[in-house]
Order: C-alpha cells, then sequence, then structure tokens
C-alpha cells in the first residue's frame, strides 16, 4: 500500500459529566487522532493517552512528538506498506505503545477500506452485536453514586464497573449492592492499593463481584500473584498487560483470572489480537476496555469485542455515555448491546463540521517514497 502522508489532529470533545478516578478528574477528552492518506484510501486511529501521563506515561502531545520525529518517518523506509509490518518497523522505538497503536490502526483502517473487508471480519469476529457495560467514575456521595448507577441500569446497561480508592471502596460496594441487588458487579481500583491492603481488599469478598480490576502497581504480578491466594473476588489485570508476553507471564504466575484488553495500551488491534489466543489457549476470559474513545475508537473497540474470547461486557458504552455529540455517527445502545460496524474499514468516519468544531491543532507529515 502506497502511503502519501499522515496527518496528526489534536482535537478537544467535552464530556457530558466529570470522569473520577483514583488519578484524577477529567471534564474534556482531549484525543489525538492519526489520518493515513494513501492513494486508494484513508485511515483513521485514535490514540488512547489522555492529556497527563496519570494512566500511563503517555501523554497526548508527548504521542504527537514521537510521532513526528520517529515513528512516522520510519514509516517510510517500509517497502509495500501494511498493517502487519507496522509493528516490526517501530520496534526499534522504545515503548510509546499508545502512538503506536494509533499508527497501525490508521494503517489497517486504509487497508481494509481499500479492500473493502471490515474490522471485525478481519480480526476474526463471531458476533454482530457485543454486550456493554459502562465505567462508574468516583462521584461526590453514596447518594449520587446510586443514582448514577440506577440511570445506567435503566438505560440498559448489562454490568456496573465502580472506580475505587482508598476511602472509596467498600461502603460504595455494599450500597450498590443494597439498592440493586444481583446485578453484574466490578470494581476498578487503577493501581491504587499495596499488597498491604490485602486485608482490607478481602472485605470486598462478601459482594460477589465478577473481579477486582488492577488493584496494585503495573510492575507487581508476584504481588497480584500472592493477593489472588489472599481473596476469592477474581483479580482482572488492566494496566499490567501490555503485551502478549505480559500476559502469558501474568497468567503463568496466577497473578490474575482475568484480563481487561486495552489495544492502544497493547500497541494495536493485531497484538490485541494476539492476547485474545493466549487467554483463550489458557481458558482465561478477556473483556474490551476502553479509554473514553470518540466514535473512532469506539468503532474498533466494538469490532474486537466480536472475537469469540470476549465473554465479558467491556466498557464499549454508547456515544451518549460520555459525548453529546461525537465525532462519527453515534453509536446507540440497545438491549444493553451495541452493533458492529460492517462496513470497510472501522465502518465509520468523523463528521467533517464536528470534527471542525472540535479540532485544535493539525499536522501534516508527508510520507518520502520508500
Amino acid at each position: 500500500m502506497k502511503i502519501e502522508g499522515v496527518e496528526l489532529r489534536t482535537v478537544e470533545v467535552p464530556l457530558v459529566s466529570p470522569f473520577r478516578t483514583s488519578f484524577g478528574t477529567e471534564t474534556v477528552r482531549e484525543a489525538l487522532l492519526v489520518r493515513v492518506v494513501g492513494a486508494e484510501s484513508e485511515g483513521w486511529g485514535e490514540c488512547g493517552a489522555g492529556t497527563a501521563p496519570l494512566y500511563s506515561s503517555q501523554y497526548t502531545h508527548g504521542a504527537a512528538d514521537v510521532l513526528g520525529r520517529f515513528l512516522v518517518p520510519a514509516l517510510g523506509a517500509v517497502p509495500d506498506l501494511a498493517a502487519h509490518r507496522v509493528a516490526p518497523a517501530l520496534a526499534a522505538f522504545k515503548g510509546h505503545r499508545m502512538a503506536k497503536a494509533a499508527l497501525e490502526t490508521a494503517v489497517l483502517d486504509a487497508e481494509l477500506r481499500a479492500r473493502g473487508v471490515s474490522f471485525a471480519e478481519a480480526l476474526g469476529g463471531v458476533r454482530d452485536r457485543v454486550p456493554c457495560g459502562v465505567s462508574v467514575g468516583i462521584t461526590e456521595s453514596v447518594p449520587t453514586l446510586l443514582d448514577v448507577v440506577g440511570g445506567y441500569l435503566e438505560a440498559g446497561y448489562l454490568r456496573i464497573k465502580l472506580k475505587i480508592e482508598p476511602g472509596w471502596d467498600v461502603e460504595p460496594v455494599r450500597a450498590v449492592r443494597k439498592r440493586f441487588g444481583d446485578i453484574p458487579l466490578q470494581v476498578d481500583a487503577n493501581a491504587a492499593y499495596r499488597l498491604g491492603d490485602a486485608r482490607h481488599l478481602a472485605r470486598l469478598d462478601a459482594f460477589g463481584l465478577l473481579m477486582l480490576e488492577q488493584p496494585l502497581a503495573e510492575d507487581d504480578l508476584l504481588g497480584h500473584a500472592e493477593l489472588a491466594r489472599r481473596i476469592s473476588t477474581p483479580i482482572c489485570l488492566d494496566e499490567s498487560i501490555v503485551s502478549a508476553r505480559a500476559a502469558a507471564t501474568a497468567l503463568t504466575l496466577g497473578a490474575c483470572q482475568v484480563v481487561n484488553i486495552k489495544p492502544g495500551r497493547v500497541g494495536g488491534y493485531l497484538e490485541a489480537r494476539r492476547i485474545h489466543d493466549v487467554c483463550a489457549a489458557h481458558d482465561v476470559p478477556v473483556w474490551c476496555g476502553g479509554m473514553l474513545e470518540t466514535g473512532l475508537g469506539r468503532a474498533a473497540n466494538v469490532a474486537l469485542a466480536s472475537l469469540p474470547g470476549f465473554a465479558l461486557p467491556g466498557d464499549t458504552s454508547a456515544s451518549d455515555r460520555y459525548y453529546r455529540t461525537d465525532l462519527t455517527e453515534p453509536f446507540h445502545l440497545s438491549d444493553g448491546r451495541l452493533t458492529v460496524p460492517t462496513g470497510p474499514g472501522l465502518g465509520v468516519s468523523p463528521l467533517p463540521e464536528v470534527l471542525a468544531e472540535v479540532t485544535t491543532s493539525t499536522t501534516w507529515l508527508p510520507l518520502p517514497a520508500s
């Protein structure tokens, strides 16, 4: 595939309401979009990095810098460029998985659009609709939390995930269980605890949770394995799973019983599929995590979630969970599910008038002929 150049576009899209986790509060989604322009088609990718290096070491402007200085120029040396050649071409540059993922996704999208093949078909999806959960941020009070959860259940979401942190864990979970009964419920700590908190975290066992997501630091696989021996709630890893190799290591150590796959965190959808395959070989269920994606990233995530090993509802919420106006035609929840796009590539494109309104900067990077 011949690529003429790459556009980096920064957008700022206001959230419907503030989203608070153990590492901060977001009111606006600052997203870096990558558009690959080829002779036959163009493709889009969305970088999952946030405004600041809080979820991980990556952040929006750092991703734009490494893309412009190193990653995009490296593609110019790749003959007969295709998506599966992107990761090897960028392997010399350490880290920056979210930037790499956005670039690989844009190349894959352009490639699939030219071939008339959908993302889901290319990845091996088997469903035309995927079940959806919702991630609920930390609220100002328990009564407010109960109102928020009630609204999402009324909207039809099939699973509730509560963000927790020290001081906001057992009591909110207890209140949700008391009000709403035996709903599918899980919690996400975003690495806010230490192994010394094991006795406290064991108090969550009483509530029959689907899982406790990423309680300890991302590099503490041994700590997670020890915690798994001390509590009965299944442990899910998120930040710790950065590759198929990391997933295999975590499973071998007994550090988790469930895996959250976020394509941006692992370097792209091709690596995400490898993690899915590793977990399937170990009979470990996976689900698709979210990074407050706009419709571009959401379309790709929904396609990924259509693979057979995604046995649990993911954080693939409808557009109106986060945005009054999405960058693409909105995704709507129906019977707790989202429809998998069937058009070529992502199956969606940005709405020009919306894109123009939220764009804060653009950079064009011509790609020299190889």
